[in-house]
């Protein structure tokens, strides 16, 4: 399934299974290297099992990935979405925008509140994703890029932590 305009009939966007996840942390790691070990939103999640996870694959191989975590905002459980990674090689191809909307999608379709993530409004808000105020990481973030995506919940806020 993929959800771009001018789809690539060589790459496909596919549920994450567990022989994918040491090619999934080389395009991570590879997309963000070592330094993201030290971020917020990679504290947050090391502690936590992905809910879902979606790769994009072209032929046999993966070039993109993206994750959703469990968390709690407060008393409100939902979604935080990322890392969102794609091979250089494959950026320009829309596959970022695809793992995103694979993720929405699957969120929906599970009744979650919404999805949290850290990024840029001007990509993001293309989702319906907006700059939430009043929602607290374990740790430094740019209050700028801390995002959400309204679903079954219109507005949360509170400390954010993992759930599991």
């Amino acid at each position: 399934m993929t959800h771009s305009a001018m789809p690539d009939p060589t790459v496909r966007i596919d549920a994450e299974t567990d022989a994918d996840a040491a090619a999934v942390e080389g395009v991570v790691l590879a997309a963000f290297g070592p330094g993201r070990f030290a971020k917020t939103a990679e504290r947050l999640r090391e502690h936590a099992e992905a809910v879902a996870g979606f790769v994009a694959r072209e032929g046999n191989r993966v070039v993109g990935s993206v994750r959703l975590w469990p968390i709690r905002i407060g008393g409100t459980a939902a979604l935080f979405l990322g890392p969102i990674a794609v091979e250089a090689d494959s950026r320009q191809a829309g596959l970022g925008a695809d793992l995103v909307s694979a993720c929405v999608d699957q969120a929906r379709a599970s009744g979650a509140s919404g999805i949290l993530l850290v990024g840029d409004v001007a990509y993001f808000s293309r989702f319906g994703f907006e700059p939430v105020r009043d929602v607290d990481l374990p740790g430094p973030v740019d209050r700028r890029r801390l995002l959400w995506l309204p679903l079954a919940t219109p507005s949360v806020s509170g400390p954010v932590r993992v759930i599991g």
